[in-house]
């Protein structure tokens, strides 16, 4: 759950990974629903599933645009 502050935006984006994201979701869930976890660690746990979900929003959202993108220049030709 680290991480490191001074990376700049393109070097996060290059290291980032939709299906890590997805992964570290999964894995928060399974520890949530475990019970394993006090309750303040839930809490901090699930701020960062939030913060994933949403970084993943924004990955699919993107995508979606330039899948949009390419089916209109197909239509074009």
């Amino acid at each position: 759950m680290a991480r490191v502050k001074n990376e700049t935006q393109s070097d996060q984006m290059s290291s980032w990974s939709y299906e890590e994201r997805v992964g570290e979701i999964e894995s928060i869930i399974a520890r949530i629903e475990s019970g394993e976890l006090d309750l303040e660690e839930v809490f901090k746990q699930f701020a960062w599933a939030v913060e994933c979900l949403q970084e993943c929003q924004v990955f699919l959202q993107d995508r979606q645009k330039q899948v949009d993108l390419l089916i209109e220049t197909l239509k074009d030709d």
